[in-house]
């Protein structure tokens, strides 16, 4: 189990007139809404929480509640310093939690690949930070402005987050902190103290820390608001026959009905107009050209997974899935009840949030093949952005 820790207050969260920096609009969603929304796609976390300076519970409580996330996710109040609200968040941490997550506010860049990247890293030894090389030459200065040392640059890293530790470790660190009146800048040190080698996972240099407004233009920028910025648009449709014999997955659920859908794979077709409409887009065909029903690889497989590749495909061309809305056309069964979970699974198969993913579902009022359930028919239209 591993829970995600977001950390809104503390010292250094404020800019311009008073106002916390997690909180400011980014491109339509606070900032702080953006960095949750990133834990929330990440599949290995399974609870978020989110600890804010005092008096601001309620503003980070309906910032959550507007949102659709995924996660178990709580508020806490904080401290005067980011070690005392971080100190406090842990004590909301369930006792069952392996791995403690924990990721500034003011990041709302983080990539779920760095994340998953650095989970896997923290399960084998105990203790990950992101971090990214140095670019420039860094000299050591004295007191009266004058360069003393030239830092070997090799050596040198800046450290982001998150910073992912085992969570009995992560505890004695801070119980010793605390006993000490040791204050550190980062949970990394703390740990350090204990003598244990912390593991360094290289993020990217997107994952920037919104601190002044400089830094909200760039990440407008890198959000896609630039003017090198590309977005595409995809469109999608397929159909299938209803058939006796068949399970009937749609959008990577199995549903509970008296007929499946025929077809080469599972036959999913809402995910396959989701593939295609993803193909389009990018310009690489369709998953006729590139999952054909002539292989038998494809027989029976499962359309999430092949909405996996399909990711992986578009990520290896630079696109990424910015934006998903697609229908179900079926006069039964009746799909509201699964709606959610369709979203949640699309979203992970694609490493979004699920606030990036609309299904829905209608009937035709009994006209035409779906009104005589002869068969289902799904259409999609997505948006992808240039991630590179």
């Amino acid at each position: 189990m591993i829970t995600a820790i977001i950390a809104a207050a503390g010292s250094g969260q404020r800019m311009g007139k008073g106002i916390n920096k997690v909180y400011i609009p980014l491109l339509g969603l606070p900032v702080l809404v953006r960095s949750i929304r990133a834990l929330d796609a990440c599949p290995e976390v399974d609870d978020l929480v989110v600890v804010v300076a005092p008096g601001e519970e309620e503003q980070a409580t309906k910032a959550l509640a507007s949102q659709r996330l995924t996660k178990n996710w709580v508020v806490v109040t904080g401290g005067s310093e980011r070690q005392y609200s971080v100190a406090k968040a842990i004590e909301a941490v369930p006792e069952a939690t392996k791995l403690i997550l924990i990721h500034d506010g003011a990041r709302p860049l983080v990539e779920p690949t760095v994340i998953s990247e650095a989970v896997a890293a923290a399960g084998i030894y105990g203790a990950a930070v992101v971090a990214v090389p140095v670019k420039d030459t860094v000299k050591a200065v004295d007191a009266d402005g004058f360069i003393v040392d030239t830092l070997e640059r090799s050596r040198l890293w800046t450290v982001q987050t998150p910073q992912i530790f085992d969570s009995g470790l992560l505890r004695r660190a801070y119980a010793a902190a605390a006993e000490s009146g040791y204050l550190a800048t980062d949970d990394a040190a703390l740990v350090e103290r204990l003598g244990v080698r912390v593991k360094v996972i290289r993020g990217s240099y997107r994952n920037i820390k919104i601190t002044t407004p400089e830094d909200l233009v760039i990440a407008e920028a890198l959000l896609g608001k630039g003017a090198g910025s590309m977005v595409r648009f995809g469109m999608g449709y397929d159909v299938h026959r209803l058939v006796d014999g068949r399970k009937l997955v749609l959008g990577g659920v199995e549903i509970p009905f008296e007929l499946g859908l025929e077809g080469h794979s599972d036959a999913d077709v809402l995910l396959h107009a989701i593939k295609d409409a993803l193909l389009g887009a990018a310009a690489l065909g369709d998953i006729g050209r590139h999952f054909p029903d002539s292989d038998q690889r494809y027989r029976g497989v499962s359309s999430l997974k092949l909405l996996v590749t399909v990711n992986e495909m578009l990520a290896a061309e630079g696109w990424r899935a910015n934006n998903i809305d697609a229908v179900v056309v079926a006069e039964k069964p009746k799909l509201a009840p699964y709606i959610a979970v369709m979203n949640e699974t699309i979203a992970a198969a694609l490493e979004i949030s699920t606030g990036q993913v609309n299904v829905k579902a209608t009937t035709t009022e009994g006209l035409g093949f779906t009104g005589r359930r002869e068969g289902i028919a799904a259409y999609a239209v997505v948006s992808i952005e240039h991630c590179e």
